[in-house]
């Protein structure tokens, strides 16, 4: 991969090649599994620890049924080591093709960065989402994504909620992932046949308060249906 962009890839831009662990299959899943074959949809995801990515995931699942429907592949990537990756989705199978990244070298690659955490003390004018927060900002969030939770609340109670009501339980390997990537951003990429991303969506690129929210499957399909028709 080249050297990190300063921010998230998008429309007209190359999309740089990985080739990852796979996750439910043995060897390797790289985007030049695809080049030259069909278009396909990349979403870069957190690690196990985030509940709203690990939904996000379930929810490509489905999706990736109906963009292959559309002519589109489909590949998750998930910020955890493959063992990890592997003992969590024995039980929980996936039908889209899923890979490991558990240094977020993909990430980086796409552009999609970590928000720097600055101290509290820092001046509000002199914080820059998404580039860079203040654990009270994350603190201070409201959200609801999925609708799911009683009320909007902070990032950090809806993880510890919906956590408990999945009865996930973090391994040390979800606990080195968090300390080492816990404010890393998500986002999916469609790519076409040639190499180049035709859509894109990132999290949260305007406000904490977007956290944990992901394109729905029409917006995705819609992106599918413009590339491929």
């Amino acid at each position: 991969m080249t050297t990190a962009p300063d921010h998230p890839l998008g429309p007209g831009d190359a999309a740089p090649n990985f080739q990852l662990p796979a996750v439910n299959h043995e060897g390797t899943v790289s985007l030049d599994d695809y080049r030259g074959r069909k278009p396909v949809m990349v979403g870069l995801f957190k690690g196990l620890s985030c509940p709203f990515c690990r939904r996000q995931i379930a929810r490509f699942s489905i999706t990736r049924d109906k963009l292959a429907q559309e002519g589109v592949e489909a590949v998750a990537i998930v910020n955890t080591p493959l063992d990890r990756a592997r003992q969590y989705f024995q039980y929980r199978p996936t039908r889209v093709a899923l890979a490991t990244d558990p240094d977020v070298q993909t990430h980086r690659a796409y552009g999609i960065t970590k928000v720097q955490i600055v101290a509290d003390s820092t001046d509000p004018r002199e914080l820059h989402w998404p580039h860079t927060g203040t654990i009270a900002q994350l603190a201070a969030t409201a959200i609801n994504p999925t609708g799911e939770l009683p009320e909007p609340m902070s990032l950090f109670a809806a993880s510890e909620l919906l956590n408990a009501k999945d009865g996930f339980e973090e391994t040390e390997a979800d606990k080195r992932i968090m300390e080492a990537h816990a404010t890393q951003r998500t986002g999916h990429f469609l790519i076409d046949a040639q190499g180049t991303i035709r859509w894109a969506h990132t999290e949260a690129p305007d406000s904490p308060n977007q956290l944990g929210s992901f394109p729905g499957e029409e917006e995705m399909l819609a992106a599918a249906r413009a590339v491929t028709r």
